[in-house]
């Protein structure tokens, strides 16, 4: 915490870079140094907290995630099942169906149809995320705003106004000798920071995508008509049991989520050798390229029924969070994935024998005596289902909330020993209200599947356009790796939201609609912050005009302390211009409080208040700067 009025070379000199430390070329390297004493120039100020606010000596916090025993990483592990894998897992209720929907023509369709399904949980949920996306997680907490984030501590893109052109300067940096991998990145990051469309773009489709994972989780899969109101009537019990937290409710549903798993992937086994065990020939993708050319356009079509295998996938990244990465790693490998195929590969075997009950797979597969634990189980395996986009979405709110993307609501840590863990009142009852409507409105697994497969394809799209600028820019990966990325995974997924598109006025409309909505709010909110910010910036009062006013014999000083709150980090803002013209008088003390929202999940403690005297001294000014990362939550006590 700094306390004086020094310079500012003088506390950021650490940062500093001389000619005989860089080995690059001399015109350069003077060329650098000229633009940083020029930036110097502008931090000399004696109101301003620029340098000191955008920089972090190290995070100590964060690295206690890192170092998590094997003890709490199994726990958090058995917790996360039941909190992340309940829309995934539930998949198998619809898929055949949804897939299906004009009944089987062809037997080998069947292996055709488990062959994709095969693949794609492999490809996307495995491959991409398990073992890519993660990595992108920004200190342990993911999402769509912890990826922009991310890209924004490395590349000036960032429309948050609190990010002050000089954070640049005096930011810790790593000197890496010059490469093909760096030139390409330091090309792209340098059209990105030149460019005022991608910065807004890339915005744009951070709030667009965060939209569309509440909406993807808004749309709770209904098991049937017939128990569409107990379905309404659980879900009213999950949002109330919200504010018990997510370590309390994991340790609830886990259990109930775990038998789900063993029950379906058991079936599954008991399917496979009941019925036919050629199946797994489905390994072999010329499967998928026989179903195509049997079925054409019809294939293409049922891609959006598919697709429904993988839903509630980007909550598996949004949640990380409220877990770990190697949590979520070790639950996905060994428990959600296996089940899966499992269960997948005994359907299809139920199918080959019995393809006329396809438009009732699951159900129909479950032997006689299994039909009715395996029916109370599946009900409430489908309504803990909203509880991934549930915690994903609590998440998401907080992040937004901190980048100035989201009105002010409560938020409330639910755990003292994870710190990700959050619960938000009023988001928790409004999505209650919107997943009873939902569930109560889109009667059948048609729709239903229609709506989801929109969402989950469109966030999904946004996440790999995101994470090729982080392997680029951020990562170095090589430019193989990358085109290969882009390639396989990138083209399965628009192969993906070509079909879910060409079903958009057959449910599809939903989430993006509700994204819209979603998207005005925050865009509106973030438009206003940012204007509120110009105005303070381009009306601050001037040194001099200070100086007046410590010298002006009208104003008597009385006892008490003045605190004025201002979004400017520098600069007297102009309300307190408006207050002396209103109040002939002026407390002992004035400080001026600033919120500066940085692009980090978290800030130290020890580090989060910067305190500074202003001159003049006669007039006992302080400015006092309060920093947050976007995973902090500003509670009033502080």
């Amino acid at each position: 915490m700094s306390s004086t009025d020094q310079p500012l070379e003088d506390t950021t000199a650490t940062t500093t870079t001389t000619d005989d430390e860089v080995s690059l070329p001399v015109e350069n390297s003077q060329h650098q140094l000229q633009g940083k004493k020029l930036s110097w120039q502008k931090l000399r100020r004696y109101d301003s907290l620029d340098a000191e606010s955008g920089r972090l000596h190290g995070h100590p916090n964060h690295a206690i995630k890192g170092a998590v025993q094997w003890t709490v990483v199994l726990q958090l592990a058995f917790q996360s099942i039941g909190i992340v894998y309940g829309d995934i897992g539930t998949s198998p209720l619809y898929v055949f169906a949804s897939t299906f929907t004009g009944g089987i023509k062809h037997n080998d369709d069947i292996l055709g149809v488990l062959s994709l399904i095969f693949y794609t949980l492999t490809l996307i949920p495995l491959v991409k995320y398990v073992f890519i996306v993660l990595r992108a997680n920004d200190h342990g907490n993911g999402g769509t705003f912890a990826m922009y984030s991310l890209i924004c501590r490395y590349a000036k893109v960032g429309l948050i106004p609190s990010q002050e052109a000089e954070d640049r300067d005096v930011s810790t940096f790593q000197l890496e000798l010059p490469t093909n991998r760096t030139r390409r990145a330091s090309k792209l990051k340098s059209k990105l920071e030149r460019s005022n469309f991608a910065k807004f773009f890339l915005l744009f489709a951070t709030m667009l995508g965060t939209s569309m994972v509440i909406g993807d989780g808004v749309l709770t899969p209904c098991i049937s008509d017939s128990i569409v109101w107990i379905s309404a009537a659980i879900l009213v019990c999950l949002f109330m049991v919200q504010r018990f937290g997510t370590d309390k409710v994991g340790y609830i549903f886990a259990p109930i989520i775990c038998v789900w798993f063993t029950f379906i992937a058991g079936i599954g086994v008991y399917n496979f050798f009941k019925y036919d065990l050629s199946v797994v020939k489905a390994i072999n993708p010329q499967y998928i390229i026989k179903y195509f050319k049997r079925n054409k356009k019809e294939a293409w079509s049922s891609l959006g029924g598919i697709v429904l295998a993988i839903t509630g996938t980007e909550a598996l990244f949004a949640d990380v969070g409220h877990f770990t990465v190697r949590s979520i790693q070790i639950s996905m490998c060994t428990v959600t994935y296996p089940a899966q195929i499992l269960a997948y590969t005994g359907q299809a075997s139920f199918l080959r024998k019995h393809s006329y009950y396809v438009s009732d797979t699951f159900f129909k597969s479950i032997p006689g005596p299994m039909y009715w634990p395996m029916f109370v189980v599946a009900v409430l395996a489908a309504i803990i289902a909203s509880q991934a986009m549930i915690s994903g979405t609590f998440s998401i709110i907080q992040q937004s909330l901190s980048l100035g993307c989201f009105p002010r609501v409560k938020i409330v840590h639910t755990s003292a020993k994870y710190e990700g863990q959050v619960y938000i009142p009023e988001v928790n009852y409004l999505l209650m209200l919107a997943c009873v409507t939902v569930t109560i409105g889109f009667r059948t697994t048609t729709k239903l599947g229609n709506a989801c497969g929109t969402a989950v394809v469109f966030v999904m799209t946004l996440t790999s356009a995101f994470l090729v600028l982080i392997m680029i820019m951020i990562w170095k990966t090589h430019i193989i790796l990358v085109i290969a990325y882009v390639l396989v995974i990138g083209s399965i997924e628009l192969l993906y939201l070509s079909s879910v598109l060409y079903k958009f006025d057959q449910g599809g409309y939903f989430p993006l609609a509700f994204a819209m909505v979603l998207m005005a709010i925050m865009y509106t909110w973030n438009d206003v912050y940012r204007r509120k910010y110009h105005y303070e910036l381009d009306h601050k009062i001037s040194p001099e005009k200070l100086k007046e006013i410590a010298i002006d014999t009208n104003f008597c000083r009385i006892p008490g302390l003045a605190i004025f709150y201002s979004e400017l980090v520098h600069g007297i803002p102009p309300i307190f211009k408006h207050y002396v013209a209103n109040v002939p008088s002026l407390h002992s003390v004035l400080v001026f409080v600033s919120f500066k929202s940085l692009p980090t999940s978290k800030v130290p403690v020890e580090e989060r208040f910067l305190f500074r005297r202003v001159q003049p001294n006669e007039l006992y000014v302080f400015r006092c700067v309060v920093r947050y990362g976007y995973k902090d939550v500003r509670s009033e006590e502080e």
